[in-house]
């Protein structure tokens, strides 16, 4: 009977938890906007799109209404991934797919998104019902496990393989997780399917993040030059300590996260240069840039059968990404109707002074005024005489004076 008795306790504190958290699903519930069929670039209070689609209007994209059709997984929900997901959603991305066995803690509000009143929900349900009433027009699939498990891995790989609106692969995968082991599940995945990804991370002491875009055969993959702990294959539980966690800034991810969502869109959406590396020094202000090549002793064996692939392919004329710095587009102005422009008035006897660069001044330094050239008589005061007098005929001459 006591044993009864305790298992009827417990069980009940279970459905007390159960009831809190679907209370706290359904408080507060507000009307959520309704869907809009397309992207429209009328200047109304009611328009979502408008200043998105002014984008296309200034030539800066050329179709913006195609964001509508791209399908991005967004592997871990937390610091970076809930901002990067936010703001996908925001810039109306077609479809989001989200990945993450997390739960949302009181601990997670110094960074952004979440909610107190979310605590205790899986951060993938808790994201999906603030996405969704942000922007209803986006599809959000979620998966509260963890991939880097075998069988849960299989279905990770499925999902990106099938998981878009057209029922094909995903457009591209974001990682923003916080571990060796999932990036590499990522990289595996990603490999093997040869899906487009970034990684992307943030430092331990809060200041410094990086994105990284990876083309599977075409850039180095995240095992080409795999980190100390990777390649010595070290267990990443066994370095943490009870009561000691890592610091995190919502300044530091949210750069991150704006840097992945920016490179993102320029990569779907076809228009400026996409960053293969992208880092940030929050201590110094500095976001050094680079290029990895692939590897060919990389350990992934399907990254090695990209490399291969891409050599057997004939040399590319000119890069996939459009390099909007190349463009002979003209940029246009919603506020110069009349199409005024700037006309350069410097005479052209100062242009010619300009061009005549005196000492001390460099290419590009206008003098303010004209210097006069010096009179025939103040040149003649500093010539030396040079005639055939004496000195003593000299002296006598001025002892005369």
């Amino acid at each position: 009977i006591m044993n009864s008795t305790k298992e009827l306790e417990l069980r009940i504190k279970e459905l007390e938890k159960q009831l809190e958290l679907e209370t706290k699903k359904h408080e507060s519930v507000q009307p959520v906007r309704a869907r809009i069929a397309q992207m429209s670039s009328e200047v109304v209070d009611c328009n979502p799109y408008s200043r998105l689609m002014a984008l296309k209007r200034m030539g800066v994209v050329d179709n913006y209404e195609k964001i509508r059709d791209f399908t991005v997984a967004v592997v871990g929900v937390g610091g970076v991934g809930s901002v990067t997901a936010e703001m996908l959603t925001r810039c109306g991305i077609g479809k989001l797919i989200l990945f993450d066995y997390d739960k949302v803690e009181l601990a997670n509000m110094n960074r952004l998104f979440f909610q107190p009143h979310q605590a205790g929900l899986s951060k993938v349900e808790a994201a999906a019902r603030t996405l969704s009433f942000i922007n209803p027009d986006v599809t959000v699939e979620t998966y509260n496990y963890n991939i880097t498990t075998l069988e849960n891995f299989q279905d990770f790989s499925n999902r990106l393989s099938y998981g878009s609106l057209s029922g094909g692969p995903v457009d591209l995968v974001l990682s923003c997780v916080d571990n060796f082991e999932a990036r590499m599940a990522i990289n595996s995945a990603c490999n093997e399917l040869n899906l487009p990804w970034f990684e992307s991370g943030v430092s331990e002491d809060a200041v410094s993040g990086h994105i990284q875009f990876i083309v599977p055969g075409e850039t180095a993959c995240f095992a080409c030059a795999p980190p100390l702990v990777v390649a010595s294959s070290i267990d990443e539980k066994t370095l943490k300590r009870d009561g000691v966690c890592a610091a995190s800034l919502p300044t530091t991810m949210a750069v991150i996260a704006g840097f992945l969502v920016q490179n993102t869109l320029k990569y779907l959406l076809g228009f400026g240069q996409v960053s293969y590396y992208l880092g940030y020094s929050a201590l110094t202000d500095f976001f050094p840039t680079m290029h990895l090549r692939p590897n060919p002793a990389c350990g992934d064996n399907f990254c090695q059968q990209r490399q291969a692939d891409i050599k057997a392919q004939p040399p590319k004329e000119q890069d996939s990404v459009k390099d909007s710095s190349l463009d002979d587009k003209k940029v246009t102005h919603e506020d110069n109707e009349w199409g005024i422009c700037l006309v350069d008035e410097t005479d052209p006897q100062e242009l010619q002074a300009a061009e005549n660069l005196g000492e001390g001044l460099v290419s590009g330094v206008k003098a303010a005024y004209s210097i006069p050239a010096p009179a025939a008589s103040e040149t003649r005061t500093n010539e030396v005489d040079t005639s055939g007098v004496s000195l003593d005929d000299l002296m006598a001459q001025m002892k005369a004076m």
